[in-house]
């Protein structure tokens, strides 16, 4: 009688199929990624699992030591790349680049940020790998530790491959030109996975650093021929208002344009702004349109009206470029310029930046007094920022461009017991119950400042903008926003939401609100216009909001808003009934606002400014 062979799981493809089954998981719990159809829900269900034979599959071809050491290694490693994209989703609803790795400068300064971010719990998303850390030490026949023969190997990675090119197929069945889609890294994920994504992202760097290389003065040629014809003309009654006046620009951190004019447990959230915006031009349709570079992105699109990057800060990524920024243009028209912030210069690379952006100054950590009386969060609180800048400005030189940058209404969202000027929020979210005390003390932070300005008699001599940098509430909160705006938070509404707010308070001007549909891009434009300085030969992608400009603005992801529809993750909509609609609506501006991203990114990628006045030189 033969004697029964034992049957066994091998150690490698146990550790493959635990990290394939987590991965979708966390697909489903961690990330908000939407499933339309039951084949959508099926290639998120099979594409972690290529990636994963061909990586933890290198075992195969090793045994007994080598293989357990390999394998669980391999295993850490990919756990901990899956989970730092849950960390990054969770406060973003974003998926971690490579170009967003360089930052690591930043993470001294996002230690409240990541605490927040992180528990004790998230050691479950490691849970697969220290199970197969134990199995390696167990001596059993259920679990063998063989090296693959060659036939055995070679059926694998077939198998491998084989699966990686059918995910792929059914992917693009599903969304034709899924590469070419790379602002929109949630479609990237759903479709070929985390881990592939991360290889894609990849091949896009190395290809992008190969741009700058390629690119000659002819792309550029292309590039302004768009620009004039997008061109608009400024109002004859703005153009110059501000002319020889002191220019004040204000970012407000985090703040979308919900707050403005609302209650939050019956007591007004921004009571200042409110009155302000009587006094000024309230842009109530204006859009934030950055990506992973935040507040440093606000600032790219103020400074030279061009997209920021859909990967990465353009402050990191490409600071050594040549930009023809709003401080260039002003300083060439006697203006003294300065960026006023209290942190640390090299965060952000603000310094090097700033330096090529033309400033004549820049206003940092080391020019305040700065303690633990007057910090909390981030830094130093808006209301001794602003009173200690006031200091400052009144030693510049007139007519000066200063640039503010506020840092208390920043993620977490902490303060102090006595800088709480309204009470918490209560609902399920944390991060939005205190987001509101914040914003109301950033708004108190500018009333002091106003009348500082007017004690000094700086106030009737200077135009004041102040806009909101980003969105300060993430998707991941939308069913506490749910509860606070009292509706669902569709993807419609949701885009909604990117609204920021803009004020232009223009001394002897009447207040109005302009409902045009506008974004951060057309804040450069309109600035130089409004000091009657001509823009018509800039390479700009934003028009003067003065102007008669069209009701169209583009956001970083890809989405578009204009007067009648919204288009955002693949779907029209009608902004009447926030409803759904035929795409035919939609479709005549999808390549506008296709090319208006890829002009944007040719002339960053291939730093095609570099080019810009020389065959006018060379002509001379």
């Amino acid at each position: 009688m033969g004697t029964k062979k034992n049957k066994s799981i091998h150690f490698v493809l146990l550790a493959i199929v635990l990290l394939w089954l987590k991965t979708y998981t966390v697909y489903k719990i961690n990330f908000d990624i939407d499933i339309e159809n039951k084949l959508q829900e099926f290639i998120l269900f099979i594409n972690p699992l290529s990636f994963l034979m061909f990586i933890i599959g290198i075992g195969i071809f090793m045994a007994n030591r080598k293989q357990k050491i390999f394998v669980v290694t391999a295993s850490f490693i990919t756990s901990f790349v899956l989970y730092a994209n849950v960390v990054y989703y969770r406060e973003f609803s974003d998926f971690i680049t490579i170009p967003l790795l360089t930052q690591t400068s930043n993470m001294g300064d996002l230690k409240s940020s990541v605490g927040e971010l992180v528990s004790w719990a998230d050691i479950l998303y490691f849970m697969d790998a220290l199970l197969i850390l134990a199995l390696a030490f167990v001596k059993t026949p259920k679990i063998s530790f063989k090296k693959y023969r060659n036939v055995g190997a070679a059926a694998f990675y077939f198998s491998a491959f084989g699966l990686a090119f059918f995910n792929l197929g059914l992917s693009e069945s599903e969304r034709p030109e899924l590469l070419t889609r790379t602002f929109d890294r949630e479609i990237l994920v759903k479709n070929i996975g985390t881990y592939n994504h991360h290889i894609y992202d990849a091949y896009l760097q190395t290809k992008t650093t190969a741009q700058r290389a390629l690119a000659d003065g002819n792309q550029l040629t292309e590039i302004e021929n768009y620009t004039r014809a997008q061109y608009t003309e400024p109002s004859k009654e703005m153009f110059g208002a501000a002319k020889g006046k002191n220019i004040i620009v204000i970012s407000m951190e985090s703040t979308q344009s919900f707050v403005i004019g609302q209650k939050v447990n019956g007591q007004e959230i921004t009571p200042f702004l409110n009155e302000f915006i009587k006094d000024s031009y309230y842009f109530d349709n204006f859009y934030h349109q950055t990506a992973q570079g935040k507040t440093s992105d606000s600032e790219f699109l103020l400074e030279n009206s061009l997209y920021p990057l859909g990967r990465g800060a353009v402050f990191f990524t490409h600071s050594g470029n040549e930009y023809v920024s709003l401080a260039e243009r002003l300083k060439e028209n006697a203006y003294y310029t300065a960026k006023l912030h209290a942190n640390n210069k090299s965060f952000w690379n603000r310094d090097v930046m700033y330096n090529n952006f033309g400033y004549d100054r820049f206003y940092s950590l080391p020019d305040y007094e700065v303690n633990e009386e007057n910090s909390v969060g981030w830094g130093m609180k808006d209301i001794e920022f602003f009173d200690q800048s006031v200091e400052h400005l009144k030693d510049m030189p007139k007519p000066f461009f200063a640039k503010f940058i506020t840092l208390t209404n920043h993620f977490p969202f902490e303060l102090d017991e006595e800088d709480k000027f309204i009470d918490e929020y209560d609902s399920p979210s944390g991060t939005l119950n205190r987001y509101f005390p914040t914003v109301r003390y950033t708004d108190e932070a500018f009333k002091l400042f106003i009348e500082d300005l007017k004690a000094e008699g700086l106030y009737e001599d200077s135009i004041i903008v102040i806009y909101g940098d980003h969105y300060g509430i993430s998707e991941n909160h939308n069913r506490s926003m749910a509860q606070y705006l009292g509706k669902e938070i569709t993807p419609f509404v949701s885009t909604q939401l990117q609204r920021v707010p803009l004020i232009v308070h223009i001394p002897g001007h009447e207040g109005k609100t302009i409902s045009t549909v506008s974004g951060q891009i057309d804040l450069r434009p309109t600035l130089l216009n409004l000091a009657g300085i001509d823009t018509k030969q800039d390479i700009q992608f934003g028009s003067d909001l003065f102007s008669k400009k069209d009701n169209f603005v583009v956001l970083r992801d890809g989405s578009f808003i204009t007067d009648k529809v919204v288009y955002t993750k693949g779907t029209c909509y009608d902004k009447a009934t926030e409803e759904p609609t035929e795409m035919a609506s939609c479709e005549p501006y999808i390549e506008h606002a296709k090319n208006e991203l890829s002009y944007s990114d040719q002339i960053i990628y291939g730093d095609l400014l570099r080019f810009y006045g020389k065959e006018e030189e060379q002509q001379e």
